[in-house]
């Protein structure tokens, strides 16, 4: 399995975070929405599977890279959701319990190029929900939570940004 494209910095823990409903009500939608983490991860591994099947090992693998770092934002998240004060559900507001993620969110493309801009669009809307969150979060530990995770997005947006630059010339 490929190491996950990430800053080498690491993730702020959760350990002293207590129930905060605010908070928690800001955060949810990044778990698993249809722009959430848990929608990146299943995205990228299956676009990772056309570049392969098409001759771009290198692009598949770097997309199963930004794979393995939005599984680390799902856990962060997760854990971050279960210490405000709700189960970490798969779906947009799991302290309610409804909503519930659907594969229907994945951009199921079949051109190459498309599969690309379809993921620097995700990573777009990613940096702009969380600097949204970011705006409106009071929680200190909360906010330095969202704004390494959306460090990794920045990383992932340029990379693919790359990728595509490439991919075109």
């Amino acid at each position: 399995m490929p190491k996950p494209l990430s800053l080498p910095e690491p993730y702020p823990s959760t350990k002293e975070i207590s129930n905060d409903a605010y908070s928690l009500r800001v955060i949810s939608p990044a778990y698993a929405s249809s722009t959430g983490e848990l929608n990146a991860i299943l995205q990228y591994i299956y676009h990772s599977f056309f570049f392969e099947k098409c001759g771009y090992a290198d692009v598949a693998e770097k997309l199963v890279s930004i794979a393995v770092a939005e599984m680390q934002h799902l856990d962060i998240l997760g854990r971050t959701i279960l210490a405000l004060g709700a189960p970490p559900l798969f779906c947009r507001y799991p302290a309610s319990g409804f909503d519930f993620y659907s594969t229907k969110y994945v951009a199921y493309s079949r051109s190459l190029k498309f599969m690309l801009e379809d993921d620097i669009l995700g990573e777009k809307q990613a940096i702009s929900e969380y600097d949204c969150m970011l705006k409106k979060l009071k929680n200190k530990q909360v906010k330095e939570i969202v704004s390494r995770i959306r460090a990794d997005e920045i990383l992932h947006l340029e990379t693919l940004q790359n990728i595509l630059s490439d991919f075109k010339g």
